[in-house]
């Protein structure tokens, strides 16, 4: 989506989660994007006319091959890239099904425990994310 100039570039993205394997907490996707050589989570650019909810379930999809069901929208992310601004939106999400196959924007995905997620994660920004989604209430 092309903004104005001196308008923010619009995104949005998701904590995508699922219950751990072993029934104890959950785990959070990460992706590694080669572009950029990092660990994020799954976000991306507003196509025109887009509504970001619509928007982060794509993201999803289309980094992670999961589908997933949105929850509680958490905090909205503002900095600069070198486009100028960026105004990314969040939710928290469940992973309902899917299967990831590297692409040529994410080539890795990570299912982690939240505090290894944390520690793998590049931006110091995407940390708070998830210390912000710790204390979202989730589904039983």
């Amino acid at each position: 989506m092309t903004s104005a100039p001196g308008a923010p570039v619009l995104a949005a993205g998701c904590l995508l989660w699922r219950r751990a394997p072993s029934g104890s907490g959950i785990e959070l996707a990460l992706v590694h994007r080669p572009k950029y050589d990092d660990w994020s989570h799954p976000k991306g650019k507003l196509k025109r006319g887009e509504h970001a909810r619509d928007a982060a379930v794509r993201e999803v999809r289309e980094e992670t091959g999961m589908t997933c069901v949105l929850g509680p929208e958490l905090s909205t992310l503002r900095y600069e890239v070198e486009a100028g601004p960026k105004e990314v939106r969040y939710w928290a999400a469940e992973a309902i099904g899917g299967t990831f196959e590297p692409n040529r924007e994410v080539d890795g995905l990570l299912w982690l425990t939240p505090s290894a997620a944390t520690q793998r994660l590049t931006q110091e920004r995407d940390k708070l994310l998830v210390d912000e989604l710790l204390r979202t209430p989730l589904p039983a």
